[in-house]
């Protein structure tokens, strides 16, 4: 299989995990990117089966309603039953980077209000230390100069995202040099420390809580190591 089935594949295997999780009150979260774009189109004949989702990016919401998909503010819920997403890496421990789609902020809050987040992936995307891929940052732009300086002194090398802006109205970084990362936890609470950040694309002091990666051999179910550090 090419890429593209392999994340077909890991799209509908979500779909059929999902359906057994939601009932008619249910709201679904949706991600941002390829992998959830498959997801969005495979969920859309089983709209009937839950009452609406929230989207973590603008692109994803427009995709929803395009399918008659009800799309709600998060401000109006008080809970999320079920979160689905893809990921730019992900480890033995399911830490992830996330970022690539520049949405990753609120990827991180739907994630934090989310019940469960169940991270789809290919092979291409599993690792056995993260930082292979640039480390996305979101930044109030104001800040660009200073934050790339402080991320310099972490050993990246931070590279500016030209013409991309966040739906949130901010700039991206990302930050180049940092494989292999140690300890994912420690870099990103002291990345979200830096005066100007919004947050960064390391998803591992709440990382997914099952991951769906499909390989050549089928779909294979990971589910968090015991050891974190």
């Amino acid at each position: 299989m090419d890429q593209n089935q392999l994340k077909q594949t890991v799209a509908q295997a979500a779909v059929d995990y999902v359906l057994g999780k939601v009932d008619a009150d249910s709201i679904v979260g949706i991600g941002t990117g390829s992998t959830a774009n498959c997801f969005i189109d495979l969920i859309a004949k089983h709209k009937h089966l839950f009452l609406a989702t929230i989207a973590s990016s603008e692109g994803s919401a427009e995709r929803l309603r395009s399918h008659g998909i009800p799309v709600y503010e998060l401000n109006a819920v008080s809970e999320v039953t079920i979160y689905v997403d893809g990921a730019d890496e992900a480890n033995a421990r399911l830490e992830l980077i996330k970022g690539g789609g520049a949405a990753l902020t609120r990827e991180k809050i739907v994630t934090a209000v989310a019940n469960e987040f169940v991270c789809i992936a290919d092979e291409s995307k599993w690792v056995s230390h993260l930082g292979g891929f640039p480390l996305p940052i979101e930044v109030i732009p104001m800040a660009r100069s200073y934050v790339a300086r402080e991320l310099v002194k972490l050993g990246g090398d931070p590279v500016w995202r030209e013409n991309v802006v966040t739906d949130n109205g901010n700039i991206i970084l990302d930050v180049h040099h940092l494989h292999p990362i140690g300890s994912a936890c420690e870099l990103e609470e002291k990345i979200n420390h830096i005066t100007g950040v919004v947050t960064n694309g390391l998803f591992a002091l709440k990382p997914a809580d099952v991951l769906f990666l499909a390989t050549q051999q089928g779909i294979i179910t990971h589910y968090p190591a015991t050891q974190r550090f």
